[in-house]
């Protein structure tokens, strides 16, 4: 084995790694959409400009959609703006030629939110964390 060092890593060392990984899945399956990520990230702001809801999600390599976060501000919980979000990032993503959608959530998140929008699970991390679980979920557009 060669001399190494382990370091922890800088924003420009995690974007090598993720060309090289990304380069390599794409050698594998071809790049079926205009980039390898497009972003789709969204905010509700209220009449003073404050953010009271977001969604930060990305269309990757093979038309498929990742939500990695969807927020709402407590006290604007049930006035629909993460239905408004949800729907939007589904409208933009199949506009885009998205089949599929998928996103993890734990158990005292939003996990029946998310049921109730038609998703399904198709993974569970039990006991992550302690005492809890961690539901992965897909919809098919």
């Amino acid at each position: 084995m060669k001399d190494y060092r382990i370091e922890e890593a800088t924003s420009e060392d995690l974007n090598v790694v993720e060309r090289g990984l990304v380069e390599y899945n794409l050698s594998k399956v071809p790049l079926i959409q205009e980039k390898a990520f497009i972003p789709v990230n969204l905010v509700v702001r209220d009449s003073e400009g404050q953010i009271v809801a977001g969604v930060d999600s990305r269309l990757y390599c093979w038309n498929c959609c990742y939500v990695d976060m969807l927020w709402v501000k407590e006290e604007n919980r049930k006035c629909g703006y993460g239905n408004i979000l949800l729907n939007e990032v589904e409208r933009v993503a199949k506009e885009k030629g998205a089949y599929l959608i998928h996103l993890d959530t734990f158990d005292f998140q939003a996990k029946d939110f998310y049921l109730k929008h038609g998703y399904e699970i198709f993974g569970v991390l039990e006991d992550c964390p302690k005492g809890h679980n961690r539901y992965y979920l897909k919809k098919n557009l």
